[in-house]
């Protein structure tokens, strides 16, 4: 019996996708829930759900990859995405949104790009 087995690649991409659907939809509930002079707290954890997510996908994939500069890539994109988050929750720095978006599609990009271009051909080669 085989166990179906997700490639990190396939969780990086679709937590990036989500994440930024996720900060697209923000706006959208301030606007039709204006009355509400705050976001549920539900709606706020989930910023930090997928920033998890997305740096267990981070780690696993960056097991798998052969590619030095895809892993320094993996690992700057989700620390600036979750610098981001981080800052705009705590009110540290803000900057426009659309570079969120930027950096969490990037993110999921390169996830898509390493799983097409960055696996070892044996599992020796992903040890190190």
């Amino acid at each position: 019996m085989r166990i179906l087995s997700i490639h990190p690649d396939n969780y990086g991409a679709t937590f990036s996708t989500l994440c930024v659907l996720h900060c697209f939809a923000t706006p959208l509930l301030f606007i039709t829930q204006s009355h509400l002079l705050v976001v549920p707290g539900w709606w706020s954890v989930l910023n930090y759900l997928f920033l998890s997510l997305s740096f267990i996908a981070v780690y696993k994939t960056t097991q798998h990859s052969s590619s030095l500069v895809v892993k320094v890539l993996l690992y700057v994109l989700w620390a600036f995405l979750a610098f981001l988050l981080i800052s705009e929750e705590f009110e540290i720095l803000h900057l426009p949104e659309f570079i969120t978006y930027i950096i969490g599609l990037s993110l999921a990009a390169l996830h898509i790009y390493n799983k097409k271009y960055c696996q070892c051909d044996d599992g020796e080669c992903c040890v190190n």
